[in-house]
């Protein structure tokens, strides 16, 4: 137990005051009487009103019957524990009779449905419909909701999209209380949020905190919010809601050494969401567009060595064959900069765009090649299932080699070789050291240009090089396997 700390001074050696200690005392209360007076005049300054904390018990009342827990049932027996659940948490829910995520009941026969886990969600509308995550119902035979006024109905999924980790399932009712759905354009980092749902089966738990980041990329299809909202195993599907009472994310990750809440959790915004919803509720599926490249970022030095000024854009990595982007002419190497006049500020906004885009459609792509811009129009294609791309370059077997300049010692490509490539022209690094093995470069690799010069052979590979201001960073076009990649050669120090 706590004790409590005396902090007066122990009776012990304690003075009293004397005659003459008092009657200093009074004379200087007499001829100092009026200083506290003025003190307080002097000293005295407008204060604001502290800014209360939010409270948050009428949000709960009006957002929390429209939440529910979602329990997912499969045939069999269920083995193992829940990974990285503490042992004291799980002995906490041993004593209280609570049921493990992942845990079976009581034994029984095989083919009885047996709990495989816990999750969250929220009614879309009154007629039923409910919003979840994939992968709280990936996977499960049986789904079971569970209102807050305990009423229970046996669910079906209308649809799943694991891109975005958003499902759509419906119960048999009607009258149910529906969210609000709120605007994450107007979400704001630091803005107070709230979370509902189930921790580890524990039923309308309710949690709170302020948005810290929008947007993370840790999603090829989800612009994520950051919060630090105590999200565990069991909230997945929960909403996040703002003060207003709106929902404006879906609970969906956390960032875990541990698998339990650190401080760091992850929403779906909810425009996204409902745009995947309403696909799921019309087709049973989400139709996305797809142009066929890979893709990655663009950095600031090869943004700057390039001539492009500030990073930006997505920069073609590969390009798939007989897809839109080969079909319009796009190449390895180029970086799509805007999309129908819209631009793209990083890599990870180019998926998004394009698969926001109806399939047939057909858009401009404005792309930065060589250094300068130019457009490229092509039609939308549909989205499937990725291709894996033509194997690595082949070996340059007894072509000669020529050592240059820059650390390299290269050969000409064979004709097959620019066929397996899908390549008009460059060469091939047989040997690499000095300033090019600082900028990463590596045996096998196919230079494709220098600077914004395209790469035909090693004599114009030379004469290239022989113009070079080797007193400034040097680009270089680089095919490695099946992708593309900017790499800076910068002079020696």
């Amino acid at each position: 137990m706590p004790s409590l700390i005396d902090l007066r001074p122990p009776a012990r050696g304690r003075r009293v005051l004397g005659p003459l200690a008092i009657a200093l005392a009074a004379l200087a209360a007499l001829t100092c009487g009026a200083l506290p007076q003025a003190h307080a005049q002097t000293q005295a300054a407008p204060q604001t009103p502290a800014q209360a904390l939010p409270d948050f018990t009428a949000l709960v009342e009006r957002v929390g019957p429209s939440v529910v827990n979602i329990r997912t049932l499969e045939r069999g027996q269920v083995h193992g524990r829940l990974g990285g659940l503490d042992p004291n948490v799980e002995e906490f829910f041993k004593r209280f009779g609570i049921p493990l995520p992942g845990r079976p009941g009581p034994r029984g026969e095989d083919d009885q449905p047996r709990q495989r886990g816990v999750g969250s969600g929220f009614i879309l509308d009154a007629d039923g419909f409910i919003m979840t995550n994939a992968h709280v119902v990936d996977g499960a035979d049986e789904l079971m909701v569970t209102l807050t006024d305990k009423r229970e109905f046996k669910a079906r999924v209308i649809g799943v999209d694991r891109r975005t980790d958003i499902a759509l399932v419906k119960i048999e009712a009607s009258g149910l209380p529906a969210v609000k759905i709120g605007d994450t354009q107007r979400l704001k980092v630091g803005e107070w949020v709230m979370a509902i749902g189930s921790p580890f089966g524990l039923d309308n738990t309710v949690t709170a905190g302020i948005v810290s980041a929008k947007a993370r990329d840790t999603g090829e299809y989800v612009p994520f919010i950051q919060t630090d909202v105590a999200i565990n195993p069991g909230n997945s599907g929960g909403p996040l809601i703002n003060l207003r009472g709106e929902v404006v994310g879906i609970n969906s990750q956390i960032y875990s050494r541990s698998g339990g809440f650190m401080g760091i959790s992850f929403a779906i915004p909810i425009d996204e969401a409902m745009r995947v919803a309403e696909q799921l509720r019309s087709s049973g599926r989400v139709i996305r567009g797809r142009i066929g490249v890979q893709i990655g970022p663009v950095t600031k030095e090869v943004a700057e060595a390039i001539g492009m000024g500030r990073p930006a854009g997505a920069l073609v990595q590969a390009v798939e064959e007989g897809q839109a982007a080969e079909k319009a002419g796009v190449e390895a190497g180029d970086i799509i900069v805007k999309v129908d006049g819209k631009p793209v500020e990083k890599s990870s906004d180019l998926p998004r765009m394009i698969g926001s885009i109806k399939p047939g459609t057909k858009i401009v792509l404005q792309v930065f090649r060589r250094g300068s811009t130019r457009d490229i129009s092509l039609r939308v294609g549909e989205f499937e299932a990725e291709r894996p791309l033509a194997g690595a370059p082949s070996e340059a077997g007894a072509v000669p080699e020529v050592r240059t300049a820059l650390g390299l010692t290269i050969s000409n490509l064979e004709p097959a070789q620019k066929k397996e490539l899908r390549v008009r022209g460059g060469v091939r690094v047989d040997a690499v050291d000095g300033a090019a093995a600082r900028a990463g470069l590596r045996e096998g690799d196919v230079i494709l240009a220098l600077g914004s010069t395209d790469i035909v052979d090693v004599k114009q590979f030379e004469a290239v090089v022989a113009r070079l201001d080797k007193s400034r960073n040097i680009s270089v076009l680089v095919r490695r396997g099946d992708a593309v990649n900017y790499l800076v050669i910068r002079p020696a120090p």
